[in-house]
Order: C-alpha cells, then structure tokens, then sequence
C-alpha cells in the first residue's frame, strides 16, 4: 500500500532524513519511533504530501504520490496531526462532517443519506455522539482528539497518518482509541501509519515498528526485534528494562530510575530481622526485596519487605484460604501487597534457620517441614533470601538447584522407600519463596555448578534435613510425654 524509497530532504535549514526505505502492508497497522529530532514528523508529513522529498519515491497503491491530485489524495489518505487548531467555533458534529467533503461531488456539494450515516458511525465509534452539538472550543484536549479522529475516519481513508494519536488522551481512552484503530486495520483492511513516543502502546498495537535514528533507519522489523533491551538504551540514551507483557506474547519497557537508597551493596539479610513466635515466622526487611514466590499471598514475581510463615491448626479448613490470609495479615499489621505468605500446620519452632556464606556470596535460608503421614514429610515451606543482585536466569534456576537440594535430602532420609513413599510426601503442597536484595554486582548464574549454586545446595540440605529431623524430634516427645508439639522447645 505504502513503498518509500531511498527518501531524502526536510527543510530550507538543512536535511532531516538520509535514504529512508520501507514498506507498508494493506491493513497493517504500522508504527514509527525515534527520539525528538530524529525525523518521525517530517517522514509523516513526506508521506501525506504536505512537505516535499528532494530524493526518493513515495507510492501509493503502487502509483507516486506526485501524481495523486489534491481530491484524490484525499480520498485515499486522512491525517491526524499531532496538534490540530479548529479556527472557528464549529460544532462537534459540523468538525466532523468536514471529512465527507472530498466524496461530494458537484458544485453545491450536495449532503446525502450516506454521508449522514457516515458521521453518526464514526462519532459512535469514537464515543464522542454525546458531545455532537457542543461547540469544538469547549472540549478538553482529549475530546478534540477524539473529534478530529473521527472527522479522518469520516474521510473513509484507505490510509491514516496519525502522529502520537493518544496525546491528550486519558489511560482508558488511549486504550479504546488503540482498540478501534487495531479494528478499523483488520475489518476495514485500512492501513495505519502512526508516530508513537509510547513504545509500550506501539509493541502492543503495532504489526511491525520503524526505528529512526538522526534521519537514518535503524531497523524495520516486528516489536520483539525493534524493542530490543540494549538497542533501544543506546538511541534513547536511557537505561531501561525490556519484560514481556504478563498477557500478551509482547515486549514492554520499564524505565530504571536513578536509585536513591540509602542502603549499602553489602547490606545483608540475616537472622537480624527474624522474630520467631508461637503462631508465625516473620521476616521484616527495610527494603523490598525481589521475589519469586509460590506463596498464598505475593505469589509471582514482585517487590516485598514482609514474609510470614504462619502456623494453623491440623484441622485448619476455610474455602477461600487467600481471602482468609489478607485478612489475618491486615489484623496483625501487614500489608498484603507487600508480604509474602506461607501457611503451615508445622510447628514454628521446629523450623531450620541459617546463614551461609561463602566469600562474598552469603544466604539465609529458613524451612518448615512436617505434616506427615507415617513420618514421611508431606509439606515443605523454603525460604531463601540471597544476598546480591540477581539475574532474571539466576531466579529460575536458584528454583531448580533448591529442589534438588531438597530432594537429596529427602533421598537420604527416606532411603530407598523414597518413591514408594512419594504419594505419601505430597510435594505438590510445598511452597518456595526466593527474595534477593538487588544490590551490588549481578550474579549471572544460580545452577548446581556456579558458586551461587553451590551454596544454595548446601544450604537446602542441610536446612531441609535438620527441619524434618526437628519435626521427627518434636513428635517422639509428644508421643513420649503426651504433650502438645507447639509446648516443645528444640536446641539448635
């Protein structure tokens, strides 16, 4: 629909735009980025015909742009400026019936049916019908957006420009205009060329993106290929994060601003911050943490300062258990969105907590085990704060070499009744939480054969081994003395 070829020019001051080449496909809906100054707008205005090239080709449906007249060209494109100023006080609906005009045809520019029709549609379709009879100068700087959208699509373009079409636009609206263009795209085979500061909106809406860079090209391609991590910090000049949207199989991306904590890169989680009572384990930090938590509460990757490993009774049953666990965190001081949360009906005493370290690698690791059946562990709760900065790669696999830790020493103990007694362990059950504090130098890897992974193999087994044989200990004297487990003390 769309070839531009070898493109060059701008303006009397000097050129703007080197040898620009690429193509639009029919009922794509195509997207343009780059810094301030990088050429966005003159390319746009190259392409409707209101800023003449000194080298290159433009085509239309195959046939150069020089050649459309100025009605034909209007029949074919509608564009939507980034700043659009309505001389006269015109009404909303009046505004947008200016886009039927070049479809009359005659000298009195005769209103039809169609015409009509067309109007009601697209004011509808942009949710501005309530605003019809409204003067243009009494909307907001969204309402006009919406008005002057609407007056492009009236034109029954089978191209729209569009340059930054969600400026002004609340969250909501920026989502319903995007929706609607994405649509017209698909149903209405219209082809869709829009400049985008936004480079979140112009992965999730845009078929394929254009990354300008001084004039020149960077590269034409699909979101995931253009937003990559390090490309996009180097023409933006900015440091970001690239993350895959939690919905959609698309690339979103997370400024990093500069860090105003306090808190040194040595900066340690340790015993320090655990207080251990009757009905729960708690862990406060004086910074969120990131985690990676299969917890009630916090599950899923986040920010968190407060864990808690609550203990329940044996009979503990409540059909919305997560409903029932925000409030007992919220009764006891606790803020849901910032806590991790565990449940339990395993002593809190029984648990095993240390510290290891390893030059300038240091963990702390608490776990529960117990609720057994014929003293086999059937639920394992893990904790395992890592103390640096980790790697999106070294969260997964501290998940991987923690299991196997933990499997070990369930192999040990259990010895070769392991897997008979597997149905029995109800590993399904367990929980895991890994929080890291994010400071000092990244740590890559987390496997079995890293440093990083050495430790935490070490320190899951022998933490899940002393759990479980604290837990055994706790059972033989209530069997012994007939007294109740949580009335136990344990030496460490």
């Amino acid at each position: 629909m769309i070839t531009v070829k070898n493109l060059s020019g701008g303006y009397a001051g000097g050129e703007v735009l080197k040898e620009v080449s690429f193509e639009v496909g029919k009922g794509e809906l195509f997207g343009i980025l780059g810094p301030n100054g990088s050429g966005k707008t003159t390319l746009l205005k190259m392409i409707s015909g209101a800023l003449e090239f000194r080298k290159g080709a433009i085509e239309l449906d195959s046939r150069p742009l020089t050649q459309y007249s100025p009605k034909q060209l209007a029949r074919m494109m509608a564009v939507l400026p980034q700043h659009s100023d309505q001389a006269f006080p015109y009404s909303v609906k009046e505004t947008v019936s200016l886009g039927r005009y070049a479809h009359q045809k005659g000298w009195f520019h005769s209103w039809s049916e169609e015409d009509e029709q067309i109007v009601l549609k697209v004011m509808d379709q942009t949710g501005i019908a309530h605003l019809q009879e409204k003067s243009i100068v009494e909307l907001s700087g969204g309402e006009r957006q919406r008005v002057y959208l609407a007056q492009a699509l009236a034109q029954q373009p089978r191209i729209l420009l569009l340059d930054e079409p969600t400026n002004h636009l609340d969250l909501s609206f920026q989502k319903e205009l995007l929706d609607l263009l994405k649509k017209w795209a698909a149903d209405e085979q219209l082809t869709v060329v829009s400049i985008f500061h936004d480079l979140n909106l112009a992965s999730l809406y845009c078929d394929r993106l254009l990354l300008l860079e001084n004039g020149e090209v960077l590269i034409v391609d699909t979101p995931a290929e253009v937003l990559k991590e390090e490309r996009i910090k180097a023409v933006y000049k900015t440091q970001i994060k690239n993350h895959p949207h939690p919905e959609v199989a698309r690339p979103q991306l997370l400024l990093v601003p500069e860090s105003d904590d306090n808190h040194a890169a040595d900066f340690k989680i340790d015993s320090r911050f655990l207080n251990v009572g009757h009905d729960r384990i708690t862990l406060k930090t004086p910074v969120k943490l990131r985690t990676m938590s299969s917890g009630i509460t916090g599950a899923g990757i986040g920010w968190h300062n407060s864990f808690v490993h609550r203990v329940v009774p044996m009979e503990y049953d409540c059909s919305d258990h997560k409903a029932e666990m925000a409030e007992y965190l919220q009764a006891n001081g606790f803020l849901p969105s910032e806590t991790v949360a565990m449940m339990t009906a395993v002593p809190a005493e029984t648990t095993a907590r240390r510290f290891f370290e390893n030059g300038c690698l240091s963990i702390f690791i608490i776990v529960s085990a117990g609720n057994t059946h014929r003293d086999s562990p059937r639920n394992i709760n893990t904790w395992l704060f890592i103390n640096g900065r980790v790697s999106e790669e070294a969260f997964i696999q501290s998940a991987m070499t923690a299991a196997e830790a933990k499997m070990s020493a369930l192999q040990e103990l259990e010895g070769s009744t392991l897997l008979i007694a597997s149905q029995n362990i109800g590993i399904s059950t367990d929980s895991i939480c890994i929080a890291a504090t994010q400071k000092g130098e990244e740590i890559p890897y987390a496997g079995t054969a890293s440093p990083l992974g050495k430790l935490i193999s070490e320190g899951i087994y022998a933490c899940t081994k002393e759990a479980i044989l604290n837990y055994r200990a706790g059972k033989n004297l209530m069997k012994e003395y007939g007294q109740s487990t949580s009335n136990v003390k344990h030496k460490r």
